[in-house]
């Protein structure tokens, strides 16, 4: 191992891979918990076994769907975003060269370097065109590494899949059991097993305890289940009745 470098250390991951990290996350959990939500409420407030396996199918057909293409346009909006940001600090380079030197030695002054320190280095950077360039992208604009991240398109393909694996974990004791009331609890159980164990995988990258993050997993999102069963009641007692 070379001195100085620990590959255990999440810095040091593709910031390709890691950056997904989110959209999986994200997907997994509401697929999980947007579908236990709907199938729970629709099956204590109708009891129909054709009405939940319809419903859940719908419901993780359209959300997944949107979930991926969402995903998509809000990637992509940052980074075309963060792409004018760059245009429009390259063009301030180019015609204000001692405005933008004074700024970048500001810059260095209030995070902490010796004041001929800075001078110097805003110097060295100003002179060159790409360093000055991506010191000001670094340090004003805060884009630093964002380039590396995984393509918005990506992006969207690891959400909509997150989101049709965590959403098929509730609506599957449906599928293979046909006495609806039975196979409520054991959604529900499933359910809140695959959030358990959703926060525990999370613990790879974030080195948390991995009770304390199953557990705020399943203690949060396993409140839409409580809401889909308590509205299935209110509809089931207000209007089937």
């Amino acid at each position: 191992m070379k001195k100085g470098y620990n590959p255990d250390f999440i810095h040091h991951a593709d910031p390709g891979k890691t950056s997904l990290i989110k959209e999986l996350v994200f997907g997994m959990e509401d697929g999980m918990v947007s579908t236990l939500g709907a199938v729970t409420g629709i099956a204590t407030a109708t009891g129909s076994y054709f009405m939940v396996a319809l419903s859940g199918l719908v419901v993780i057909a359209v959300e997944s769907i949107s979930m991926g293409v969402g995903s998509y346009l809000s990637n992509k909006s940052e980074q075309d975003m963060n792409k004018r940001k760059v245009f429009e600090e390259k063009s301030e380079l180019k015609q204000f060269p001692k405005e933008e030197r004074d700024e970048l030695r500001d810059i260095y002054l209030a995070d902490g370097w010796p004041k001929d320190l800075s001078e110097t280095m805003a110097d060295v950077a100003s002179k060159d065109k790409k360093l000055f360039l991506k010191e000001m992208i670094y340090h004003e604009l805060e884009l630093g590494g964002s380039k590396n991240g995984a393509h918005p398109f990506k992006k969207g393909v690891v959400m909509f899949f997150s989101y049709v694996i965590g959403g098929a974990v509730p609506l599957i004791p449906y599928l293979l059991i046909e006495n609806i009331y039975l196979a409520i609890p054991i959604s529900v159980g499933v359910t809140l097993l695959g959030l358990f164990l959703l926060g525990v995988g999370t613990t790879k990258f974030s080195k948390r305890k991995w009770w304390k993050a199953g557990l705020e997993m399943l203690g949060l999102a396993s409140l839409a289940a409580l809401i889909g069963c308590g509205v299935g009641q209110v509809v089931d007692y207000m209007w089937l009745k």
